[in-house]
């Protein structure tokens, strides 16, 4: 039988569950440059990460430390200020001189911090379903406002906003440690571009865990009528939920992003219009979610605000209940949105239609909008 790793304990007259601390032998890192010390430093790194905290932590246990490196420079040669680990806390460098930067990118300068790029040069999404997503959810940003990107969908909510002209005007964070510019989508999610500040992972989430966020962008996987959401397991499949937790139950408000249905959904539009060509196997919206990774009625207690996007209609979470708000354009209330649901929503008296504009081509033209162009007033 193996070791317990959680444990119930009551603190304050209330359960919680104490993950128990478990022993690490060794850590696999990286950074960009050693020298003959073994003093780490990152400069061309994309992503920052916790390389020394994970570092301290093994050490601490007994554990052996292996650093991964694009070079090596003599001692003395790394300015003491760009160390990001330091040597005693190394057991061994490797050396890969042909080291990429991301999964998907050799180098990209803009990724390291070391240049900043037009916002006309960050690769917009391709028009479809993820876009009207992103954008839908893109409506929620207010200047000024200090926002997660989470995972999926939502990394498309930087690339919306610097094809709108509204990136500069709002704070866009995600969890690896970025403060400011634009998070990546794609294959390179996690890294970011024309980035205003740097933090290790932990200091990151000190700060959602403090409740710094104004609106958190995340994706669902599953969502019940409570408003319950799941994230982590799907179709036998568990993917685990990093810092969604700390980051969804802290934010003031909470704007989860996905496609109505899935596998194999495929949509066309039309006219500023929506249809649905190939509907999604599997229903998303269900009586009861595999896993709970946000709760509905807890948030609610907490007095934090939910909505639920996806490319055909709007939910809100109001008086403890999934309430639809707003339907796309074309879409069919009973037969492209009920029949595919495993419950029935509350309904608002009628239901606005979702903007036109988010179905075309086109850029929405957000930064027209009379909330941005106040602020834009006030700078002038």
């Amino acid at each position: 039988m193996s070791e317990p790793r959680v444990e119930l304990i009551q603190i304050g007259g209330q359960d919680w569950l104490r993950f128990l601390p478990f022993q690490i032998d060794v850590a696999f890192l990286r950074g960009t440059t050693a020298d003959e010390d073994g003093n780490i430093s990152m400069e061309q790194e994309a992503i920052p990460g916790e390389m020394l905290s994970t570092a301290q932590a093994v050490r601490r246990m007994g554990g052996k430390v292996i650093v991964q490196v694009k070079r090596v420079a003599r001692s003395g040669a790394l300015r003491s200020r760009d160390v990001r680990i330091p040597g005693i806390l190394v057991d061994h460098v490797v050396v890969v001189p042909e080291q990429s930067q991301t999964y998907a990118t050799d180098y990209d300068p803009s990724y390291s911090g070391e240049l900043r790029v037009p916002l006309n040069r960050i690769k917009p999404l391709e028009f479809g379903a993820r876009k009207i997503i992103a954008r839908r959810a893109a409506m929620e940003l207010r200047p000024g406002a200090v926002c997660n990107i989470g995972a999926g969908i939502s990394t498309g909510i930087s690339t919306v906003a610097a094809e709108e002209g509204i990136l500069d005007r709002i704070t866009l964070t995600n969890e690896q440690g970025f403060i400011g510019g634009a998070p990546l989508t794609g294959p390179d999610s996690g890294a970011a571009q024309n980035w205003s500040a740097m933090v290790d992972q932990p200091y990151q989430f000190d700060f959602y865990d403090g409740g710094g966020i104004d609106v958190a962008f995340l994706s669902f996987v599953e969502v019940n009528a409570q408003g319950d959401v799941n994230i982590s397991r799907f179709n036998g499949t568990i993917v685990g939920i990093g810092g969604f937790v700390n980051i969804s139950q802290n934010a003031k408000e909470t704007v989860f992003s996905g496609t109505f249905t899935a596998g194999g959904l495929d949509i066309a539009c039309e006219d500023g219009t929506l249809r649905i060509v190939t509907e999604g196997r599997h229903k998303k919206f269900c009586d009861t979610v595999q896993q709970v990774s946000y709760s509905g009625p807890f948030a609610a207690r907490e007095g934090r605000k939910a909505l639920f996007v996806t490319e055909r209609a709007v939910f809100r979470l109001a008086d403890g209940r999934l309430t639809l708000e707003e339907i796309a354009p074309g879409i069919d209330l009973d037969r492209d949105i009920l029949a595919h649901m495993d419950f029935k929503p509350d309904l608002v008296n009628r239901p606005k239609l979702m903007d036109k504009r988010l179905f075309a081509t086109q850029p929405m033209g957000l930064s027209e909008a009379d909330v941005f162009q106040r602020i834009g007033a006030c700078e002038d």
